[in-house]
This record gives C-alpha cells, sequence and structure tokens, in this order.
C-alpha cells in the first residue's frame, strides 16, 4: 500500500470584508476573493441569549471582523467557514467583482 507523497496545503479562508445590506442581511467576501450575501433572520429569530441583541437591525448592523470572523458588540460570532458554507449551499457564492 502506497500513500501518495504529496501533502494537502489547506488555507484557512477568512471573512476579509463584511458588508451590512440592512435587515438582518451581510455581504461577505472572504479571502479568496469570493463573496455572496447571508440573510441571518433565521438564527436572529432563534433567539437565546446571545441572539437576542442581534434583533434589533441597528445593533446587528454593528457586526465588525475579528481575526476573519464577523463578531457582534456582545461577543455573538459566526465562523468564517460556517458562513462561506451556508452561502455556497444557497448557490449564492461567487467570484466578487470587486476583489
Amino acid at each position: 500500500m502506497r500513500r501518495s507523497s504529496k501533502l494537502r496545503v489547506s488555507t484557512m479562508i477568512k471573512v476579509a470584508r463584511i458588508r451590512y445590506l440592512g435587515g438582518h442581511r451581510l455581504r461577505a467576501t472572504f479571502s479568496d476573493g469570493m463573496a455572496g450575501d447571508y440573510d441571518f433572520s433565521a438564527i436572529v429569530g432563534e433567539g437565546g441569549p446571545m441572539a437576542e441583541p442581534l434583533r434589533d437591525p441597528a445593533f446587528f448592523a454593528r457586526v465588525f471582523l475579528e481575526d476573519g470572523a464577523l463578531t457582534w458588540p456582545n461577543g455573538f460570532d459566526a465562523a468564517p467557514g460556517w458562513l462561506r458554507r451556508e452561502i455556497e449551499a444557497a448557490g449564492a457564492l461567487s467570484r466578487d467583482a470587486a476583489a
């Protein structure tokens, strides 16, 4: 049994830019130049102490990037890999024209 001598190189995808689109929608541009929109309404609607402040669109709009992850002032965050998979599964991932 031979194993390939080639090593798989894995690059960690991060969110490079984030843009608030209104309501609970964001546009994320990833470190590889791919981008897509995501609606967080379902997540925010689930409730819970961390999601509760995000129901207010003004608070939701205060999203910022910390180490390539979406983060809000209350500590709620979204992993870049998860966000990318969600956008891709929805068929909304494409090359960012601005990249």
